[in-house]
């Protein structure tokens, strides 16, 4: 599936924090969204998701106008999002958030089960049977990957995967990344992490005060110490 994003304005009440963004996911393709805190990355995500009010501008899924849907309705139509509070169900089991979130789907087209995520996550088959407000930082985390590609969705929003996690778990995040793209998910993924950018991405977006400031590659970013000075260092 593809997303075309176009000219998107999007408003927490009256103020406008999202201003003319576009942005281009190619099916099967991986989009970097970097930028500091606070500059509507989050927001992006939550705009094509429908939760938040997008009062200009188009979001279109293989030419399906999103504006206007209710979130459900939206992952109906194939949209998984991860976000950055995870929300996996606490009092639920591993092997239990994970069934219910499976899609009563065509066997035939179904991509993910639960065999699947153990065999990317086996620390989650040795914790299936742990509640998941139970589970560290980095558990949760695949869970939440996990739960969300149970769904069977053909485009993944993931917002700041990797953050604060251990550098073994972090490996383990970017390695699903990479099995997604095997299987051809779109994947828009907003990141703090320039490097896992550039490892995981075709095609990178730099956002600032709500605005997309640059669009090119990751080695065509690497080149540009300006971009990376002005808009992404500390």
């Amino acid at each position: 599936m593809s997303l075309e994003i176009v000219s998107i304005n999007s408003y927490y009440e009256k103020s406008n924090v999202i201003r003319n963004v576009s942005m281009e996911l190619k099916a099967g393709k991986t989009i970097g969204l970097l930028g500091r805190n606070g500059v509507g990355k989050s927001t992006t995500l939550k705009s094509i998701m429908g939760l938040v009010s997008v009062k200009k501008g188009s979001i279109k899924l293989d030419g399906q106008e999103l504006v206007g849907r209710k979130p459900h309705q939206i992952s109906r139509l194939g949209v998984g999002y991860i976000p950055e509070d995870r929300r996996i169900f606490p009092t639920l089991t591993v092997r239990e958030n994970l069934v219910i979130a499976r899609r009563s789907n065509k066997e035939s087209d179904r991509i993910w089960e639960i065999d699947d995520i153990y065999y990317h996550f086996p620390r989650l088959k040795d914790r299936e049977k742990a509640k998941g407000g139970n589970l560290s930082g980095g558990e949760q985390q695949m869970l939440a990957i996990g739960r969300t590609l149970m769904s069977n969705p053909k485009i993944l929003l993931l917002d700041e995967p990797t953050e604060g996690l251990a550098p073994s778990i972090r490996r383990k995040v970017v390695e699903m990344i990479k099995a997604m793209q095997d299987k051809k998910i779109t994947i828009l993924l907003v990141e703090q992490s320039i490097d896992l950018v550039i490892e995981a991405a075709n095609n990178v977006y730099v956002m600032s005060k709500g605005e997309i400031v640059y669009k090119g590659t990751g080695r065509d970013l690497m080149d540009r110490a300006d971009i990376r000075q002005k808009y992404l260092e500390v």
